[in-house]
């Protein structure tokens, strides 16, 4: 089974991305955004507990997201070729959750894509996505601490895959197809293995 994790800052292209690497090599898409969006449409607890920490420009607690994680597992483990996680894990502490449960099932993380997106880029692209997507990072204060709190917390998951070899940095700027070409390469070296 091919699980991959698709790493990078929020607007770095993860979400663009992951549709060309899912339909590829036949990945099921899991990122924790989309899901806490869905619940969050849905107005359930969870949902509702989650908005309060996205507004803050936070991190949803990691009891919630691995739970959540683990119940997509179960759902789709024999229905795919593997698992393609965009925007998680963001911590070491869910690294570290993410690769227990991997192993419960007798899998692991094969590789891990990280994006490298400027900072002024990624303030250009989260402030048009705003405008267009009524998403809650709209904002240039709200982004800027989405950053500060990406470089904070989500950059020591770069360096605990680095020391297992896993992570392959990924220019994120530049056209789509030059930047899907560059992640495809890396996979191809691991599906041909």
């Amino acid at each position: 089974m091919l699980n991959l994790i698709l790493f990078g800052p929020p607007g770095s292209g993860k979400g663009t991305q992951s549709a060309y690497l899912i339909e590829q090599y036949g990945l099921k898409h899991i990122s924790t955004g989309d899901l806490l969006r869905e619940e969050k449409a849905k107005e359930s607890p969870l949902g509702l507990e989650a908005q309060r920490y996205m507004e803050q420009g936070l991190l949803v607690p990691d009891e919630v997201v691995i739970g959540m994680i683990d119940a997509k597992l179960e759902e789709f483990a024999q229905k795919v070729n593997g698992f393609i996680f965009d925007g998680f894990p963001r911590t070491v502490a869910q690294a570290e959750a993410l690769d227990q449960l991997l192993n419960q099932k007798n899998a692991q993380i094969a590789k891990v894509l990280s994006l490298q997106v400027s900072e002024e880029e990624l303030m250009r692209r989260l402030l048009n996505r705003g405008l267009t997507s009524g998403r809650v990072d709209d904002n240039e204060e709200t982004i800027r601490k989405r950053i500060q709190e990406y470089y904070a917390k989500t950059m020591p998951v770069a360096e605990y895959y680095a020391q297992f070899n896993k992570l392959a940095n990924i220019n994120g700027e530049g056209n789509i197809e030059e930047i899907t070409d560059l992640l495809c390469a890396e996979v191809n070296e691991l599906t041909s293995r």
